[in-house]
């Protein structure tokens, strides 16, 4: 189940932009040209208001807000040629509670809460979370669905993940990828705000004066020359380390092996900057692995195609687990299989009403049987046993979940429609929930819990608000509300 890490990395960072947005890539770097057109084509540095590294969702979003706040001179320093770092791959939708889009959908969803929310958030986090840290994501959820409207990006389709007790998740109203839809807007609404992009630029220190704040960054331009950028407060949102396996094998040495999600930027490097200029890192431990990843190139199998009914088989043709559990629950399930052999099993309906199937198809992941027993003769799965699964499986579906043999009340969706289709499975390292300690203002602390003057924080870069175990969903909540909150409060600092 799993690949030499070498052999993986040769090939991932390729993949997965194929996989996550099929032209993303060129629409990428068309508004890339666009974004450099809009500052200098090479960085010079400068004197800046606020100065935000890492051009992903959260770094987005968090220069979005300053700019709307009060600061009037904001830059963003990207390291790669192409913006969105990890939020390209997301493919879900982003957790929110009490909107008008559950109110729209009714039954379940319509009667979420804040309160539920923070319920499961901390449950699926085993507890570890920082609760005002969820308090404060939850509480504005709802607020951040809507500053996304605001800005001409509508997530109203709303659908169920794992770990959630009602369908709270929101998504494009095609039911697309998340990342792929939302990167290219918010990387337009940059570019209308008027703040300047400097691409391929990586901030290699962050400038600390004698009382300890932060007050710039340097950073290293295009041209290969170091440049500083001075700053009344820098917000660090370069993501985690889940492609830095030298990281990975300092934190866990047992996941040094397996696959990973991540895009090749996410090295780790703002975690490193921070520390050094003083700021503590907790949790760094804690790496999620997601259990439905492609062996073959890393590329992940969004949750939503288990929230629309999909469920995992062996290669007994039996379910071994609650597809809708948490990450680490179904990972660890995956791995207790016998011959560590596993496929998301799922039929034409469900195809049809998902449409990033359809990708996984293109890219020769999946596998085709015009029925039932035709498919399992592919997979070398006895077919009489995975009837007999979806038979179960599908009585329990038309009884609410009251009879699943595993506990599965949620996402539920017969499967029952030829032809049917199999995508092998296992799981990858996909999330790093530690990161950098901060506080309500999401600005960084020490160790001694004293805030750091000029240094603020957003997205899988911070630690503390997913725990031991991030439920899906909720990162595209965290880099939205989150980075909402860095950009306000890094521009009331000023």
């Amino acid at each position: 189940m799993k690949m030499n890490r070498r052999s993986f990395l040769a090939a991932a960072g390729a993949a997965a932009v194929a996989l996550g947005a099929g032209a993303l890539g060129a629409q990428a770097s068309e508004k890339t040209s666009a974004a450099a057109d809009s500052a200098d084509a090479v960085a010079k540095g400068g004197d800046y208001d606020v100065v935000v590294l890492g051009m992903g969702g959260a770094g987005m979003c968090s220069a979005l807000s300053a700019k709307e706040n009060g600061a009037e001179k904001v830059a963003i320093l990207e390291k790669l040629a192409v913006v969105g770092g990890n939020t390209n791959f997301s493919s879900s939708g982003m957790n929110a509670a009490g909107t008008k889009y559950q109110q729209a959908a009714g039954g379940d969803a319509a009667t979420d809460t804040v309160d539920l929310f923070i319920s499961d958030t901390m449950t699926g986090g085993k507890n570890w979370n920082n609760k005002d840290l969820v308090t404060y994501m939850c509480t504005n959820s709802a607020a951040g669905i809507d500053w996304l409207d605001e800005h001409g990006i509508t997530l109203s389709d709303v659908t169920t993940m794992g770990g959630a007790s009602v369908p709270r998740c929101h998504r494009p109203a095609d039911k697309s990828a998340v990342g792929a839809y939302i990167v290219p807007l918010l990387q337009e609404q940059v570019e209308q705000a008027g703040i300047d992009v400097f691409m391929e630029t990586p901030a290699t220190e962050l400038v600390v004066d004698d009382k300890g704040a932060v007050t710039g960054v340097k950073a290293t331009n295009s041209d290969g020359e170091e440049v500083t950028f001075n700053a009344g407060a820098v917000i660090v949102a370069t993501g985690g380390f889940g492609a830095n396996f030298d990281m990975i094998g300092m934190y866990r040495p047992d996941l040094v092996d397996y696959v990973t999600t991540n895009a090749n930027g996410s090295q780790g490097e703002g975690m490193v900057m921070a520390s050094k200029a003083g700021a503590n890192l907790i949790q760094m431990d804690q790496i999620q692995t997601h259990p439905t990843v492609y062996q073959e190139n890393g590329a992940l199998i969004g949750e939503a195609v288990r929230g629309a009914g999909a469920v995992l088989i062996n290669s007994a043709g039996d379910r071994f687990t609650n597809e809708m559990g948490t990450r680490d629950v179904v990972s660890a399930a995956e791995l207790k299989q016998p011959d560590g052999k596993v496929w998301l099993l799922l039929d034409q309906a469900l195809y049809d009403n998902t449409p990033v199937v359809a990708k996984y198809e293109a890219r020769g992941m999946t596998v085709k049987g015009d029925d039932l027993a035709s498919l399992c003769g592919q997979l070398g799965v006895p077919a009489d046993e995975a009837q007999a699964t979806l038979d179960t499986y599908n009585a329990a579906v038309a009884d609410g979940g009251a009879s699943d043999p595993f506990g599965r009340t949620t996402g539920l969706g017969a499967l029952e429609t030829a032809p049917f289709y199999a995508i092998p499975v296992g799981p990858g390292i996909h999330h790093c929930m530690g990161g950098i300690y901060i506080d309500g203002d999401n600005q960084a602390l020490t160790i001694e819990k004293k805030k750091i003057d000029g240094l603020f924080a957003a997205g899988e870069v911070t630690g503390g608000i997913h725990g031991a175990n991030r439920l899906g969903g909720n990162a595209v909540c965290d880099i939205v509300v989150m980075g909402i909150n860095a950009g306000k409060k890094a521009a009331a600092s000023l």
